[in-house]
């Protein structure tokens, strides 16, 4: 049989690293999985930090046809995972038929504002550079729900500069909205859709993640609502990982999208 491929999307200030105990986690289970980076995305977290000019034009348009390139160069449609931005992409694609599935975690909110990421976040007007995410920051908003060492640790290993384009695209700083930063909710021909959040997110509050899940509600097609207790933005990367990967397997396999034998 051949296995269903799987593409992980990652968001804003993590590097495509950051999927790496997902990737190997969904390889156990006989997926074919693939986390490629951003367009221009430098190959390490170091390199991102020292170059961080790389990533300063990249937009929304831009970001939403590399992956649909990606996802539909597969002869078999991917389940598409995406993770904050990543999410908001899973689910244009998958309203789009261009998946077999998606889930979308803490996912970049559509057709609703978003958080406030923080007091001078995004450079004045017509600044091109990246946004930094500073180890404080990233406590604040993504890693409240560690300890503060597994935030600085998780800082170290993970966080690279945002796109101040695209930031600016999803609505933050006060910015108008990209017309990308929406979803079809109404396609009932599409495959299956997760959406996650974290009750202790700072970045895409839970209630929006729930306000999200209310859009899809006229459409027949099947839709999920996961909900973690005490999880904060970054619960793909921190501690409590597994639960959400293992949470998305046994969802996946509970719609016969399944890959190799069960190791359940």
């Amino acid at each position: 049989m051949q296995p269903t491929p799987v593409v992980f999307i990652h968001g804003a200030w993590l590097h495509a690293s950051s999927w790496e105990s997902w990737n190997e986690r969904f390889s156990s289970f006989g997926f074919a999985v693939s986390a490629p980076g951003w367009p221009g995305e430098p190959a390490t977290v170091d390199e991102a930090r020292r170059h961080p000019e790389s990533l300063h034009e990249l937009g929304l348009d831009a970001l939403t046809e590399h992956y649909a390139r990606i996802v539909r160069s597969f002869d078999t449609p991917p389940v598409i995972v995406g993770h904050s931005v990543g999410g908001l992409i899973a689910q244009h694609l998958l309203g789009t038929n261009a998946g077999r599935a998606a889930v979308a975690i803490a996912p970049a909110p559509v057709a609703i504002a978003p958080a406030p990421v923080g007091h001078a976040t995004l450079p004045p007007p017509g600044e091109p550079w990246p946004v930094s995410m500073d180890a404080g920051r990233f406590r604040r908003l993504f890693a409240n729900a560690v300890t503060e060492q597994e935030s600085a640790e998780l800082f170290e290993r993970h966080v690279v500069p945002g796109p101040r384009r695209l930031l600016a695209e999803l609505g933050h700083g006060g910015a108008v909205r990209h017309p990308r930063a929406v979803v079809e909710h109404g396609n009932t021909a599409r495959g299956p859709l997760l959406l996650i959040s974290g009750q202790e997110d700072r970045l895409v509050p839970d209630h929006v993640t729930r306000a999200v899940y209310k859009l899809y509600g006229d459409s027949t097609a099947t839709s999920t609502l996961k909900q973690f207790p005490d999880r904060a933005h970054s619960l793909v990367v921190d501690s409590g990982w597994r639960a959400v990967a293992d949470y998305v397997l046994v969802w996946l396999a509970e719609r016969e999208v399944r890959a190799g034998p069960s190791k359940w």
